[in-house]
């Protein structure tokens, strides 16, 4: 029974066998997954009986090889991975007193939510406005910055820089410190960071983070606004950034200056 079973298929697949080629069953007991795989690697040959043999030459090694790259079915494994978000995390936060390349101070003009660079004669050091330095670790450090946001002592107003029109403007917002203990870098809250990058002794520029080539800057003239410039305006773009310690009887006294006096 098993030699008549063996005998009708080589009698069917010998028709079916590219010209040159024979095609013949031992008498070794077949294995199902043998079968399996003879009928594939049969099926596939089918595919080459329109080709003629390339010489007479072709031998047991070639067929094999053929059968091999018939059976052996490629797997292409694609690795998939999400780019995590950049995360900005508040490590501490400094107070500190700025002034432009001028030796000009920073001064909050009341009613208009602006820093206007003032160059403050003797005796009128209270008039100028201290900042909060926030300092955050950055998942993708920079070595050439710092990531902060800076706000204004003694009330809830920070430095953010983000497009009025056309191109980026600074502002001053109302904002809790706590929405910006972290920040991540597809959220709206990324306009209130900074990268402040050192240049010298104290001597640093501030950039916007979401506008890399925007600086925070000053005018050429006296008592104008802080605004956000490109390297190319005519404007200063670097500050002296000193932390220091505040004297306490001189934060709730009235600045003449801001009175109009």
């Amino acid at each position: 029974m098993e030699s008549e079973m063996k005998c009708n298929m080589s009698e069917m697949w010998r028709s079916k066998m590219p010209q040159g080629l024979d095609l013949e069953i031992t008498h070794h007991p077949l294995t199902m997954r043998r079968v399996v795989n003879l009928i594939i690697a049969m099926e596939r040959l089918k595919g080459f009986s329109s080709e003629t043999l390339m010489s007479t030459e072709f031998r047991d090694e070639n067929l094999l090889n053929i059968m091999l790259e018939s059976i052996v079915e490629e797997k292409i494994v694609f690795e998939r991975g999400t780019t995590p978000t950049a995360q900005y995390s508040k490590r501490r936060e400094v107070q500190c007193s700025v002034t432009d390349s001028e030796k000009r101070s920073l001064v909050l003009v009341p009613n208009s939510m602006e820093l206007h660079a003032v160059m403050l004669q003797g005796g009128s050091d209270r008039c100028k406005v201290q900042l909060n330095m926030s300092t955050y670790l950055d998942r993708t450090p920079s070595a050439e910055a710092q990531t902060v946001a800076l706000g204004i002592k003694g009330t809830n107003y920070y430095l953010s820089c983000h497009k009025d029109g056309e191109e980026p403007t600074l502002h001053l917002e109302v904002v809790d410190k706590a929405s910006l203990a972290n920040i991540t870098s597809d959220s709206d809250m990324v306009r209130f960071l900074f990268y402040k990058q050192d240049s010298g002794l104290n001597i640093s520029t501030l950039t916007s983070v979401p506008f890399s080539n925007w600086y925070i800057s000053t005018a050429e003239e006296n008592n104008r606004p802080v605004q956000m410039c490109q390297e190319s305006a005519r404007r200063h773009r670097a500050f002296n950034i000193d932390n220091l310690k505040v004297d306490p009887t001189t934060e709730d006294q009235v600045c003449p200056l801001l009175n109009g006096q």
